[in-house]
């Protein structure tokens, strides 16, 4: 576990620098993200954390307290998603079931999180993309099996979320994510036994299966992803 949060310069090449550290030395937390202000959420330390923390991404410093996702959202390994408007935190493990709740906040203010509405089944490790107006979920695992299943929600209103399509592969920990605001990509990822190099990608404003984007230099999963066209930048 740690606390440590770190930054680069996207347009520049270079090592990662310290920016600061979140409140407790934790794993599996998510994160969403405006222009503005970036959000971890949830996460395990060995127990299972509700907090939210942000941090002002123009600025170095450490996390400070945001809120508490709701009861029935308290999870690791959410997705999360995000427009200049609202962070989404998705799905997840919790203790001791696995999650379908979709919770929400107001990015510009502090407070606790709200119900969202579901996703479609109860997963964790599932990947996530969004375009400021539409979030997606895809492929996770159910306790059971991987799945290929990628949900949407409409970030600015509420409700359940609704089937968007499937990715390629049934996988999980599918964490080499990233996305602009007209494509999401969805990197690597764990098939049980096998890891996947596989990059998919989707037209978010449209719905329907993935597509074979190309593949990742080696196979893993639970790798990290960013860009900076992201859905939460205006």
């Amino acid at each position: 576990n740690t606390r440590r949060i770190e930054y680069i310069s996207i347009a520049s090449q270079g090592n990662a620098v310290n920016f600061g550290d979140i409140t407790t030395a934790i794993r599996y937390a998510s994160c969403a993200a405006n222009s503005t202000r970036a959000l971890i959420a949830g996460g395990y330390t060995p127990t299972y954390m509700d907090r939210i923390e942000y941090v002002t991404i123009a600025t170095l410093g450490d996390a400070k307290d945001f809120g508490d996702l709701t009861a029935n959202g308290t999870a690791t390994d959410k997705a999360g998603l995000s427009s200049p408007t609202r962070a989404l935190f998705a799905g997840g493990q919790g203790s001791p079931s696995y999650v379908s709740q979709i919770d929400y906040v107001t990015i510009a203010t502090l407070g606790d999180a709200a119900d969202f509405g579901d996703l479609t089944a109860a997963r964790r490790r599932a990947s996530s993309a969004s375009s400021g107006t539409r979030g997606l979920v895809a492929a996770g695992y159910n306790g059971s099996s991987n799945v290929d299943t990628i949900d949407y929600v409409t970030i600015a209103s509420l409700g359940n979320a609704q089937d968007f399509g499937n990715v390629t592969q049934s996988r999980s920990s599918s964490k080499g994510q990233t996305c602009s605001t007209i494509r999401g990509v969805f990197g690597s990822g764990k098939m049980n036994p096998s890891v996947t190099n596989t990059i998919d990608y989707v037209t978010i404003a449209s719905t329907g299966d993935a597509n074979d984007f190309g593949d990742t230099n080696s196979v893993g999963f639970e790798q990290a992803g960013c860009s900076d066209s992201h859905g939460g930048i205006s």
